[in-house]
């Protein structure tokens, strides 16, 4: 369902001033944001961990202490009412204006919020935008759900006026390198386990960490993950819940930014000026966004088995723990579940399988691939995806891939029937540009265009690999390609997500979906490729194609170094 649809009818100002009643977890005490920073302030670990500071600084208790006081003060956040209710009225506006649909799925909703009633939630988003930032917190404002507490990045608190809203609106800001800092890390982590502990707010943050340039899913960061599970772990709370929560766009509105970033272009600082200056893209068409809320998943049912609690019994509880290999190892089998329901759950656009095409044949034709065969191969690769598993937004009219290519008219224009990348225009009036320029104006085009692409590859890469590792074996052998395959996903493991043990389940899955659609025959012993399904595994290859050259490149370079 879209969410703008009643925005558009009703009065922006009485939806952020009506009756806000959210649930909250049943076991969770009335806290303020000043009780909650005590109970941290005053916890026996927090103690603990200030002595040992003080005694390896040769500082008085009472000075660290006092430090730890002012690390407090500058990360937590102050939840208020009031400023939630101004950044619902304020996102109103914004979002009628920057997107057609933001579409969510109510039965993920309706499961959060008996999620939230049973067991402390951690809402588990990916993170394409800075618009993640803001669109749970509204979302969560318009259905009556509790407002959750957000992990966020330090620059952004140093934002003028716009930090001590976001402040105010739930967020609780992280230093980007902690490094060492013990006494950091240990306000930190209570802090995290305290909200937890005492289900005073979901704690929503990025398992990935930082924000994908590409649009592909990265490998998951871990602390925040042992920090959330810890209460779990050590037994203060029954069970936890992770809601992994996938959110598509078919236009990012940083999509020219993220490709200047990925050529060397530094990323610039957020600042509240920045922002005002950004208003422009207020201007612009950016489609739909899709938030997918995923199957809420039990923490107490998925570790079953694989991790022994009962290491955490013979310490005090108040005392640091460091987790065993077998805590470290299931926490990230965790995170990569997460990410895997994060992509098994996102929403592509036709955009996204018009740029697996268009970049394919964006070396070899000249000048341009031709509308009409673009659009037959896009309508074949819609059907291949669909038997593959994706969840495709594809509108009924029939103007659906002319839409998305006027969506996305600053990388790829269609001129007598060919479709062409533009190159990025210089300046007005600027002088011949030389050959390096001219590569990087080109790149923008090309790293725009694989970013939508990237939103795919999840849907095909195992498919892709098996069809790799049949053409590069040469073998119908099914142990000679099963080898291949489980050395390709060693190889593309900072690539791509893949969950750890489960190499043998990927290879059968892959199988499975390439002779569904008649590109591959299996038996016991051999898995081969017939004539007919060449269409499809030679399209698969080509998708791999770019991030094996990669490799090469690399692998030259280090022989030249040598």
């Amino acid at each position: 369902m879209d969410i703008l649809e009643e925005r558009r009818r009703s009065s922006d100002l009485g939806h952020a001033l009506r009756t806000f009643t959210p649930s909250p977890y049943r076991g969770a005490p009335p806290l303020s944001a000043g009780a909650l920073n005590r109970m941290v302030l005053e916890s026996q670990y927090l103690r603990y961990v200030t002595k040992e500071v003080a005694m390896e600084t040769g500082e008085s208790v009472d000075l660290v202490r006092e430090e730890a006081s002012g690390i407090l003060d500058e990360m937590s956040q102050n939840l208020q009412l009031g400023f939630i209710r101004l950044l619902g009225f304020t996102l109103s506006k914004v979002f009628k204006r920057l997107f057609s649909h933001i579409n969510i799925n109510q039965e993920g909703l309706n499961r959060l919020q008996q999620a939230i009633q049973e067991s402390p939630v951690i809402l588990m988003p990916n993170h394409r935008s800075y618009v993640d930032f803001l669109v749970l917190s509204y979302i969560l404002f318009t259905y009556d759900l509790p407002i959750p507490v957000i992990a966020a990045g330090i620059p952004l608190m140093d934002m003028k006026m716009v930090g001590e809203i976001l402040r105010r609106s739930g967020a609780f800001f992280i230093r980007r390198a902690i490094g060492s800092d013990k006494l950091y890390w240990a306000v930190l982590s209570e802090y995290v386990k305290t909200i937890v502990r005492t289900g005073y707010a979901p704690v929503e943050f990025y398992v990935e960490g930082l924000r994908s340039r590409t649009l592909k899913s990265l490998t998951p960061k871990l602390g925040m993950m042992h920090m959330v599970l810890e209460p779990f772990f050590k037994g203060e709370v029954y069970d936890i819940t992770l809601v992994p929560i996938s959110i598509s766009y078919d236009r990012v509105l940083e999509e020219s930014l993220l490709a200047h970033e990925l050529l060397g272009v530094p990323k610039p600082r957020e600042t509240t000026m920045g922002l005002l200056k950004a208003r422009r893209v207020l201007e612009e068409d950016y489609g739909s966004m899709h938030v997918y809320f995923g199957m809420p998943l039990s923490v107490r049912q998925l570790t079953k088995g694989r991790v022994d609690r009962c290491e955490y019994n013979l310490l005090p509880r108040d005392l640091p723990h460091r987790p065993s290999v077998e805590t470290q190892e299931c926490v990230s089998w965790l995170a990569q579940q997460v990410i895997r329901v994060q992509e098994q759950s996102s929403i592509l656009s036709p955009w996204s399988l018009m740029a697996c095409l268009v970049l394919q044949d964006h070396q070899n034709t000249d000048p341009g691939l031709s509308w009409e065969l673009l659009t037959q191969r896009t309508l074949w690769l819609k059907g291949l995806a669909i038997s593959f598993g994706a969840r495709l937004d594809w509108p009924g009219r029939c103007t659906v891939m002319a839409s998305s290519m006027a969506l996305h008219r600053s990388v790829i224009r269609c001129h007598q029937g060919r479709v062409t990348l533009l190159e990025e225009e210089g300046p007005v009036g600027a002088g011949p540009f030389t050959t390096e320029e001219g590569v990087v104006r080109r790149a923008r085009a090309v790293l725009m265009v694989a970013a939508y692409r990237n939103q795919a590859l999840h849907v095909f890469i195992r498919p892709a690999m098996l069809a790799l590792a049949i053409h590069t074996t040469r073998s119908s052998q099914r142990e000679d390609i099963y080898s291949y395959f489980r050395f390709l996903l060693d190889l593309f493991s900072n690539d791509f997500i893949f969950i750890t043990g489960r190499s043998s389940q990927d290879f059968e899955e892959a199988c499975s979906l390439l002779r569904k659609c008649g590109a591959v025959q299996t038996s016991q012993q051999e898995v081969t490729s017939p004539e007919e399904g060449q269409r499809t595994t030679s399209f698969l290859r080509a998708l791999l194609q770019p991030f094996i050259d990669a490799y090469q490149v690399c692998g030259g370079l280090n022989v030249c170094l040598k």
